[in-house]
């Protein structure tokens, strides 16, 4: 079979703020649209919230491609979004903001999901991540979506920044799951033997009307219905654009790995989805400060290990797709956390100088628009 392109395009969801009050911004002035359709073009694009922007990348070859565009993507949006008494933040959830003061996007397609699901999908002020990678052949598509699956706890890890939900911290560091997966058709997908497999679960769900059409199944991972590529979902947004470039590099290079296993006729096992989920919870509530299961050695291994294994499994990918640097950055991101572990340092470094809930909450907010834009590790 010939190898796929395994180009990369990345999604990003931010969250506008109030520089004044550090809330959401409940409904956006139009002159702000305006500039960033100016601005940025079709690369910028309303979400279900007035509160979000959605930002996509061209589709690249290299990760580090995709570096340039996404720092210049937040660096536009930024400047135009502070011309009107706003800030950007690349954060999964708010860290006090109530769902219920939102706005819903003026669109029929958000529109509807608000009237079909109500306090569910109202409930929605969170923000993910989506990369994909192209794999022109539907069939392999399937084949490494089953076994890929079993690497998306995690990326998840690596990616974690929403550990507050309406003021309070919530104990986990990943809670923007525990939201999204209210609606149906989420979490883990099962495993499909083939294209046409998939193809005939798809139209049965649409024959019955329960959905349109496959953009309704909001699985951590999915074949897309827009383009040839294979769309990871489960990750949160990063607030560092660091982290979020080794998040892709490492689902780029773990798809690259696999079809090379299935040149030489081997492949990674196939595990159910509710194993899998066992890895996603502890994602949500450790993060990189945790364990996930190897289920092949049947015991727990802590992430720093796992991100070593990474490391090691992937290096020749990395060479073939350039991101070596990308790969190697996991390391650090074990070592020193998330923008969920920053965000929490920062909330509790606050109350131990004497200030309020609500003071160190708006503080929380504060590192985000600065580590949004220029957060470093070193």
């Amino acid at each position: 079979m010939e190898r796929p392109a395994f180009t990369v395009g990345i999604e990003e969801e931010y969250l506008v703020v109030d520089r004044e009050t550090r809330d959401l911004i409940h409904s956006p002035p139009p002159q702000m649209w305006k500039q960033i359709e100016e601005v940025v073009g079709s690369a910028a694009t309303h979400e279900f919230l007035q509160a979000q922007i959605e930002i996509r990348s061209s589709v690249h070859n290299k990760v580090s491609e995709a570096r340039i565009e996404l720092e210049s993507l937040r660096r536009e949006l930024s400047k135009i979004v502070t011309e009107h008494g706003g800030a950007l933040i690349a954060a999964s959830t708010h860290p006090f903001a109530h769902w219920s003061k939102q706005a819903t996007t003026e669109d029929p397609r958000y529109m509807r999901l608000a009237a079909d699901f109500q306090q569910v999908a109202r409930q929605l002020v969170i923000c993910g991540m989506h990369v994909h990678v192209g794999i022109e052949d539907p069939d392999l598509r399937i084949d490494l979506m089953n076994q890929v699956r079993y690497m998306l706890p995690h990326m998840l890890a690596l990616s974690t920044s929403s550990p507050f939900w309406d003021g309070v911290p919530t104990g986990l560091l990943a809670y923007r799951l525990v939201i999204f997966q209210n609606l149906p058709r989420t979490g883990i997908p099962e495993e499909f033997n083939s294209w046409a497999e998939y193809e005939r679960y798809v139209n049965t769900l649409v024959g019955a009307g329960l959905i349109e059409d496959a953009t309704k199944l909001w699985w951590d991972i999915r074949p897309s219905t827009r383009y040839p590529t294979l769309e990871m979902r489960i990750s949160d947004v990063c607030t560092r654009l660091e982290d979020a470039l080794t998040v892709a590099a490492i689902y780029q290079c773990m798809l690259s790995y696999l079809f090379r296993l299935r040149r030489n006729n081997q492949r990674w096992r196939v595990y159910a989805p509710g194993i899998i989920e066992e890895n996603v919870w502890r994602a949500q509530r450790y993060g990189t400060e945790g364990s996930l299961v190897d289920f092949g050695k049947g015991q727990l291994v802590p992430m720093a290990e796992l991100a070593e294994e990474f490391i090691e499994v992937l290096s020749q990918d990395a060479v073939e797709l350039d991101a070596r640097d990308e790969l190697r950055h996991a390391r650090t991101i074990a070592r020193n956390g998330t923008s969920a572990h920053r965000q929490l340092a920062i909330y509790e470094e606050a109350l131990a100088d004497g200030a309020s809930a609500e003071e160190a909450l708006k503080a929380v907010v504060d590192g985000l628009i600065v580590d949004s834009l220029y957060g470093i590790d070193v």
